[in-house]
């Protein structure tokens, strides 16, 4: 599937963001089920979403 990204799609900018936020994800989960991560996990979303787009028009 062309859609498909992987991690060495990623800019090694973007690989540490990626990272981060999921270490604060991991953090907050860390704090309870009731923690809401939504916020980190659109932001990772957003992340993937770049890497595709360039995956895709460099393709």
């Amino acid at each position: 599937m062309p859609d498909d990204i992987r991690f060495s799609d990623f800019t090694t900018a973007e690989k540490a963001r990626v990272a981060a936020l999921t270490a604060r994800m991991a953090k907050r989960g860390l704090a309870g089920d009731s923690v809401d991560i939504s916020d980190l996990q659109r932001r990772i979303e957003r992340i993937e979403n770049t890497a595709r787009r360039r995956k895709q028009q460099n393709t």
